[in-house]
């Protein structure tokens, strides 16, 4: 291994002695790739090696350090064949066994020499037994016992805890060696939020004390983690700072308010805008009418009236001369807002336009002639809005909705098409899933927060039922009842497995079971397998009162409108989450008539599945829900797969931690007008060189 002197915490593993271009992939999968990664991976766990315990005093499941002699070795044949090799101390006797094991290894464990041994005690066939223990022999098994607790750290396949510690042994006496690792947080911060120094809070979680309480640690609590914590959380906030910094270094078109399509947009409504709507529309108005890029999220839920708020942006920016665009992560989302915007931007002279990756060839030239051509103010679409051929005269904003099911290169894709033309986007985000304010503040920090916290009135609260699937003949009796009564309702089939075609053939067969038991109604199915213009037209007649009851999939999940119905069933909602869950409810309730969700699942329910259930039952208030499904399921599976990767945290936990993220937020605030970008980046490169978009930006 090269000495102290010649190692530098920045090289990269490879600089380790034994560790090769093979290894180095190992670890990579463990986001290691540096000699200061391996400071900064921890140990989940600490096992007591400083002292031995008799072999007489050993107790079941509790793993011990044990010291004796070897008095037989043999191999046992039988059911599965295993080497059982027996030992002694003073007080008694113990089998050690292998069922992995080589000539070699038997060889050395002859009669009379000495081992130590450390493993969890089982009862066994030939009395108290460990199982593939860690030991030494002769002279090793007589070096002096640590004299602090021994760490056992994260793993992955073909690393073996004995090389991850050898070579975090070597990163750690670097670190005691010599001053290879700066603490770039100021001394007034770690002394205010009463911190240690990164290097004594890395010595100690590598090396703790045998006195450690290792009930704080476990529940990361020690001041050491929360140094760490700390700066993780600080040096994320930067990082979204850096980024709000750069997207913000390009200029957006000042948009001031205007008097004409507005006020009659809102006239030709129907309807006042709520109190919320009204407050969250002057937040937008004034992001407009600056320079700066407004990148603002809306989060509101199910029926709140963000489309409004969408519209009022769409043509403050068109009135202005720029044109606007739409995005949604589904077609039959996409299609949704196309049918709407149509209805209500035509009347006012303003061509509305679509695109899709199912947009044939013809009718995308067409589209995309007319965009460049600035005849089109308003693109509706869905991520095909983003592909390399599509160019916009003059695009002034970019609406997305349900922001949640895109990865932030694919928004920030689109942000560039402004770019093209030296300006920067006015940027709205919008999400009918509500975020709980520590996932918002990491997962969108970079967005400034809107939310729309009221109901349009005359909204009913929908009522959760929860019953099993024995009841389906009952559920279906009452389907039979509410078509009589000129109800509709919706019927929907979850995801059996990953594939979206066997996900349809359930529902096809759930469609021909309703028909046969309900014949006299007008039952029809809609799927993500359909042509969109046969999805459009099942929604446009849906919509119209000329179907009553609605088998489909998970497609109606967002964005559809029906005030009519009523009534709601879902089939198996245990495979589903709560946001999704809290977003299929959504579709009901929508007028003045007292509204039912009844939720079919299959028994027996897991604990967890009882406890989600429960919560729907319990409440429709979306952000209660959001908060509880952060607390099931966690972030990455809360957002999405593809934003998972953007909250992964090496230490910090969400959850755990929340009372840590806004004074990390504020310090942020703090040293990035006062620290040196160089100190900044440095913060940055140490905590999410590997994993952070941000900085790439």
């Amino acid at each position: 291994m090269p000495s102290i002197k010649t190692l530098s915490l920045t090289q990269p593993i490879t600089a380790l002695k034994g560790v090769g271009p093979s290894l180095a992939v190992k670890f990579s999968h463990l986001s290691i790739f540096t000699v200061q990664d391996l400071l900064f991976h921890l140990p989940h766990r600490y096992e007591d090696r400083t002292r031995t315990t008799p072999i007489c005093a050993l107790k079941v499941r509790q793993p011990a350090l044990i010291q004796g002699e070897v008095i037989d070795c043999q191999v046992i044949t039988g059911r599965r064949r295993s080497l059982l090799c027996r030992i002694k101390d003073n007080s008694s006797s113990i089998g050690l066994r292998f069922y992995y094991f080589t000539a070699a290894q038997k060889k050395a464990l002859t009669a009379g020499t000495a081992i130590r041994c450390f493993g969890d005690i089982r009862q066994g066939s030939s009395g108290l037994e460990m199982y593939h223990p860690e030991y030494d022999t002769d002279e090793q098994a007589n070096t002096a016992l640590p004299l602090t607790l021994t760490p056992v750290y994260p793993a992955t396949n073909g690393l073996s805890q004995l090389r991850i510690t050898k070579c975090i042994q070597a990163a750690l006496a670097l670190l005691l060696n010599t001053d290879s690792l700066p603490d770039y947080l100021p001394d007034y911060l770690c002394q205010q939020q009463k911190l240690p120094s990164l290097k004594d809070a890395l010595i100690y979680l590598h090396r703790p004390p045998l006195e450690a309480k290792l009930t704080q640690i476990a529940q990361g609590q020690h001041p050491c983690q929360r140094r760490l914590i700390f700066e993780e959380l600080l040096t994320h906030n930067l990082s979204i700072l850096k980024l709000r910094q750069n997207l913000r270094r390009c200029p957006a078109p000042k948009l001031p308010p205007q008097q004409q399509l507005i006020p009659r947009f809102i006239q030709s409504l129907g309807f006042e805008l709520t109190a919320a709507q009204t407050k969250v529309w002057q937040e937008v108005e004034s992001d407009l009418n600056t320079s700066t890029p407004m990148m603002r999220l809306l989060q509101g839920d199910v029926g709140s009236g963000k489309t409004v708020i969408a519209a009022l942006t769409a043509l403050h920016t068109i009135e202005n001369g720029y044109q606007a665009a739409i995005m949604a992560p589904t077609e039959i989302l996409a299609e949704q807002h196309l049918i709407v915007f149509q209805a209500w931007f035509e009347i006012l002279g303003i061509r509305v336009g679509w695109l899709s990756g199912k947009t044939k060839s013809k009718k995308r030239r067409e589209t995309l002639a007319a965009l460049a051509a600035n005849e089109i103010s308003l693109l509706i679409g869905t991520h095909a809005l983003f592909q390399d051929d599509v160019h916009f005269k003059q695009l002034g904003s970019i609406i997305i909705d349900e922001q949640h099911r895109f990865g932030v290169h694919q928004r920030l894709s689109l942000k560039q098409k402004g770019a093209e033309h030296n300006t920067s986007c006015h940027q709205l985000v919008m999400t009918a899933t509500p975020i709980p304010r520590t996932l918002a503040m990491s997962a969108y920090g970079e967005l400034d927060n809107s939310i729309i916290d009221e109901l349009p009135p005359g909204r009913t609260p929908v009522k959760t039922i929860v019953l099993p699937d024995t009841r389906r003949e009952e559920i279906i009796h009452r389907v039979q009842a509410a078509c009589r009564q000129k109800k509709q309702i919706y019927w929907v089939c979850t995801l059996i497995e990953e594939s979206e075609q066997l996900q349809c053939q359930a529902a096809e067969f759930t469609t021909e079971q309703l028909k046969n038991a309900i014949p006299n109604a007008n039952i029809a199915l809609i799927h993500g397998r359909l042509k969109s213009q046969e999805k459009a037209d099942i929604m446009a007649q849906f919509k119209a009162g000329e179907i009553e009851l609605l088998v489909a999939t998970t497609v109606i999940e967002v964005g559809v409108n029906v005030p009519n119905a009523s009534l709601m069933i879902i089939e198996n909602p245990e495979r589903l989450g709560l946001a999704q869950l809290h977003q299929l409810r959504g579709r009901v309730g929508r007028g003045a008539v007292e509204s039912f969700c009844v939720l079919l699942y299959h028994p027996p329910l897991s604990l967890q599945g009882k406890a989600r259930l429960k919560i729907l039952r319990e409440s429709n208030d979306g952000f209660i829900v959001a908060e509880q499904d952060l607390a099931l399921r966690g972030p990455g599976e809360m957002l999405g797969t593809r934003q998972t990767g953007d909250i992964q945290f090496r230490i910090a936990d969400l959850q755990r931690d929340q009372q840590l993220f806004e004074a990390a937020q504020q310090a942020a605030q703090l040293l990035f007008k006062q620290a040196s970008s160089t100190s900044i980046n440095a913060l940055i490169k140490r905590w999410l060189s590997h994993r952070e978009q941000y900085a790439q930006v």
